[in-house]
């Protein structure tokens, strides 16, 4: 079923499970409908009933959704009901500031390695982990059982990083990497280049 299910749904699953956590923490509601959901996020309600009915039936008509249980629902449509090791590959500035991000550990992504193969950077302390050589990046995936990587590496080297990781154990690759990256068809990889988002608006600037 869920290989059925088109990519950009599953996308924006966690858009609604963000707001969905907002709408009961910040603002303590316990109920909201998919023209609530939809007026917050810019979705249509439409595109929202339709987007959950691919995993059932949430919420009823005239009493919207229960936005704990829906929480709940998501959280288990998206696997994040245990927590994931993560790898991130690079120590530099960004490999840094992700490995500090706080987010991923309350969502349940705990970033338990992190790699260089630069001499001045192996065996530096961040917080309660040391950055490995990458020598010993697949002994260290394997071993941890870490299925998930964040890629922050020069292009030139990104492909034969990825490769690696997935012959390690990876299965899921988030990539800063300026590069289009060849994986097997069961292979996740979800791209974050800011010049490629920046260029993209600056077409709506004109």
């Amino acid at each position: 079923m869920i290989e059925e299910i088109p990519d950009i749904v599953i996308s924006r699953l966690p858009i609604y499970l963000r707001e969905l956590t907002r709408l009961a923490e910040e603002e303590g509601k316990l109920t909201t409908s998919s023209h609530e959901l939809g007026k917050h996020l810019g979705i249509s309600s439409a595109q929202i009933r339709k987007d959950l009915s691919h995993f059932g039936e949430f919420g009823k008509q005239g009493t919207g959704y229960h936005i704990n249980y829906l929480v709940q629902q998501l959280r288990q449509i998206l696997h994040l009901t245990r927590e994931w090791n993560v790898a991130v590959i690079g120590a530099g500035y960004l490999g840094h500031a992700l490995t500090h991000y706080k987010a991923f550990l309350d969502q349940g992504f705990h970033i338990t390695a992190i790699f260089d193969n630069d001499p001045a950077k192996i065996g530096e302390q961040l917080d309660d982990i040391v950055v490995q050589d990458m020598a010993d990046l697949e002994k260290t995936i394997t071993e941890l059982n870490i299925k998930m990587a964040i890629l922050v590496v020069p292009a030139n080297v990104a492909q034969e990083i990825t490769d690696r990781l997935v012959d390690a154990g990876v299965r899921a690759i988030l990539s800063y990497a300026p590069i289009y990256l060849k994986v097997p068809p069961d292979i996740q990889v979800s791209y974050s280049d800011p010049v490629v988002q920046m260029q993209r608006m600056t077409y709506y600037l004109a």
